[in-house]
């Protein structure tokens, strides 16, 4: 399950960076776009354990450069980069105990400018999302016209990606089960690190493997 969650992330990778007009390369080895990728976003993700330093020959592996080494297995701190995080991969089998939806899909461009301003990551969210039938962002209104929770749903054939989860003035409990609720008889994946595991783990999600971004 692993390698689908990988695939899936650099799927969802490529819809981003391709609503900034930059849509990526991909091989059996690694999905990677030439130019700087959007804020938070890698440059590069590996698709196979295994690789080594040529990756970088793909990409601008300039200062801010980053990669996503899927597989936790590649090593470039001689090249000038740091691991900047290290993460868990995570899979929730269909099929598990559904809470109440406590999610709305986010639909309108005004919507997603509020939505994107509550998860932090502004204008990284492009209108262009909301028209794939692939993605669904959903947030948990406030009562006043905002925001506060979300997620993104990323269909990828045999799973459906979970990402961008975030909670400001609700328990992340309530995300994580709408999110649950919203992917109901399907594989869900994603990843998260360190205080975001345990709410996770919680709603049925289990560790399937590492990961770690490296940034220049």
């Amino acid at each position: 399950m692993i390698h689908s969650a990988v695939r899936e992330n650099a799927a969802w990778c490529d819809l981003v960076c391709a609503t900034h007009g930059q849509p990526g390369v991909r091989d059996a080895d690694a999905w990677s776009v030439p130019r700087r990728s959007p804020p938070f976003h890698p440059d590069a993700v590996t698709l196979r354990s295994g690789l080594g330093p040529g990756l970088l020959r793909r990409i601008d592996a300039g200062p801010g450069a980053s990669v996503k080494d899927s597989y936790a297995d590649l090593d470039l701190a001689g090249h000038g980069f740091d691991v900047l995080f290290e993460a868990q991969w995570l899979h929730r089998p269909p099929g598990g105990p559904v809470g109440r939806q406590t999610l709305v899909p986010v639909t309108t461009a005004d919507d997603l400018t509020a939505w994107a301003h509550a998860h932090g990551g502004g204008s990284i969210f492009r209108a262009g999302l909301l028209a794939d039938p692939r993605v669904r962002i959903l947030g948990l209104p406030d009562g006043h016209g905002g925001w506060s929770g979300g997620a993104v749903l990323h269909d990828d054939c045999d799973v459906v990606g979970v990402s961008n989860v975030f909670a400001c003035d609700a328990p992340p409990e309530q995300v994580w089960a709408g999110v649950c609720a919203a992917g109901a008889g399907r594989h869900l994946v994603g990843y998260e690190q360190d205080a975001d595991l345990p709410p996770a783990r919680r709603h049925g999600f289990r560790t399937i493997g590492a990961l770690r971004v490296w940034l220049r």
